[in-house]
């Protein structure tokens, strides 16, 4: 760690000394160097020097919308230009590299990555220009650089005790089967995955057969993604485990991380899937970099995508990640000891309009029903759930009653739920023809997703609505309820937080005890809450 330490605080010192060469107006109070993460990668990767790059870009949130007028004008002064639609509040300024970093101040670079992929990034955090301070609310960071990754251990365990969680063992295990017994079988209903790689029909068809299930082909959008790591097949059999009859549909979000501009393009893709599958509850196993990597600004289209969709009716349910809190850790320096830096949030996680959701270690009799569950941790392999407290958001309106001794400034908190996550105690999945054990946090995403399509149908089917935004819901259940909602996990933890009673970051607060929910749910909604 020492070595690590001393390349960065090298790194700082040569953008210090650089700063009078490059502008007479640099000084000290606006030079921002990015600490953590960011200067962890470029001090382990090559630098290239200036960036030749005749597209950089960086993203801006407005005030208003009307600000946008504003900020295209003075950036045309300037020998850059804007992309803004109409209504958002946020834009994306462009330009030539040495544009951009003659206008913003700060310098901006080629890296080599130790992978071999070369990225423009700026090592500082560029500030709002004086001439925009009250047009433009928050710049975004320069950097095509997304370390993304999938929410999964890595491995399935081939040996299945006991097949592992069945169909009926899952359902049984979080108490939706009444749901079922009802005729709620997801009938009508749209599940979304977002994926990085693809499934075997011959897998899901084998899944079927063995489970006494209908077989089903899932809609592919934006072209099947040639690799096959398993994850896609178990999210697909796990939802369809719970929800039989939905229609699952897959969107191959590879090309959000391919090039520049990776969270524009996820929102982008939102609102794609938000006007073609209106109402469909989605599913997202995938990380696109954690919150050290990013400002709430490059977030905005992510953000402003979510919340059109919630508002027609979609919930959205993303994994809070497999490395035991530490999600700003991995790439090649996973097997190094961990330090204060690798502590985070997955960026797209900790949104406040998503779900996030962590992983336990489930326990069940020998007729499927819940006897206990502990936080998902797996020590020798550095592996487990994931939460924690946001750097990015504050805490939204429906966590204000929590207390969490780790939250010192009212911070925006993490899981918010939970599922079995636990690769040794998981559900029962085909992929290359063989049974394995479903685990990882990707796991626990789309049993909360298929979940939420049975108890949208109860509602509904009683004079209730869709979901949509899921959390204040939860959190109102939570302080207080007719029925019991959850099953609160006060044991385990991972390598930063502790289970405990209530809420916690490793768990949230807690699993579900899904028909208790779902009465719990139309309650309010008959109440006028949402």
């Amino acid at each position: 760690m020492s070595s690590r330490r001393h390349r960065l605080t090298a790194l700082a010192a040569v953008v210090l000394l650089a700063c009078s060469a490059f502008s007479a107006a640099c000084t000290p109070q606006h030079r921002a160097v990015i600490a953590g993460p960011v200067a962890a990668l470029l001090a382990d990767s090559t630098d290239l020097g200036p960036s030749a790059s005749g597209d950089v870009q960086l993203t801006v949130t407005l005030a208003d919308a009307s600000g946008a007028q504003t900020l295209t004008t003075w950036a045309a002064a300037r020998g850059l230009w804007v992309r803004w639609r109409a209504g958002n509040e946020w834009a994306v300024v462009e330009g030539a590299a040495a544009d951009v970093a003659r206008v913003f101040d700060v310098p901006v670079h080629d890296y080599r990555a130790p992978q071999g992929r070369v990225f423009y990034a700026s090592p500082e955090q560029p500030d709002t220009p004086t001439e925009l301070r009250g047009t433009v609310t928050a710049v975004g960071r320069i950097m095509s650089f997304t370390p993304y990754r999938t929410k999964s251990p890595g491995f399935f365990p081939l040996d299945v005790p006991k097949g592992g969680l069945t169909p009926q063992g899952l359902v049984d295990a979080y108490n939706a089967t009444p749901l079922i017994d009802a005729g709620f079988t997801g009938q009508g209903a749209t599940i979304v995955f977002f994926a990085f790689d693809s499934a075997d029909q011959a897998d899901l068809d084998m899944f079927a057969d063995t489970s006494g299930l209908p077989r089903f082909t899932p809609e592919i959008v934006g072209g099947q993604p040639a690799e096959q790591h398993g994850e896609t097949a178990m999210d697909l059999q796990v939802a369809h485990a719970i929800a039989p009859d939905a229609r699952l549909v897959v969107v191959n979000a590879r090309p959000t991380v391919e090039g520049d501009g990776p969270y524009e393009k996820l929102g982008a893709l939102f609102e794609s899937v938000n006007r073609d599958y209106p109402g469909a509850v989605w599913s997202l196993s995938i990380g696109w970099g954690c919150e050290a990597f990013v400002t709430a600004a490059d977030l905005a289209p992510v953000e402003a995508a979510l919340a059109a969709a919630q508002r027609r009716g979609t919930s959205v349910f993303d994994a809070s990640g497999d490395t035991a809190g530490l999600e700003c850790k991995g790439g090649e320096q996973w097997s190094a000891p961990p330090g204060p830096d690798d502590v985070g949030l997955d960026a797209v996680a900790s949104l406040p309009a998503i779900t996030s959701v962590g992983g336990t270690t489930l326990s069940t009799g020998k007729n499927g029903q819940w006897l206990a569950e502990h936080a998902w941790v797996d020590s020798p392999l550095s592996q487990g759930t994931s939460g924690g407290v946001s750097k990015l958001y504050e805490r939204p309106p429906w966590q204000k009653r929590l207390t969490v001794a780790r939250d010192t400034q009212g911070r925006r908190l993490a899981p918010d739920v939970s599922a079995v996550a636990d690769p040794f105690t998981g559900v029962r999945f085909i992929f290359g023809q063989r049974e394995m054990m479903g685990g990882g946090t990707s796991q626990s995403a789309p049993i909360w997703a298929g979940l939420t399509v049975l108890m949208n149908q109860y509602l509904m089917a009683n004079g209730g609505h869709q979901l949509g935004n899921i959390n204040p819901l939860l959190y109102r259940v939570a302080a207080g309820s007719r029925l019991p909602g959850f099953r609160d996990v006060r044991r385990g933890g991972n390598a930063v937080d502790m289970a405990e009673a209530g809420y916690d970051l490793a768990t949230g607060l807690g699993t579900p005890n899904t028909y208790n929910l779902a009465q719990n749910f139309l309650d309010l909604q008959r109440a006028g809450v949402r």
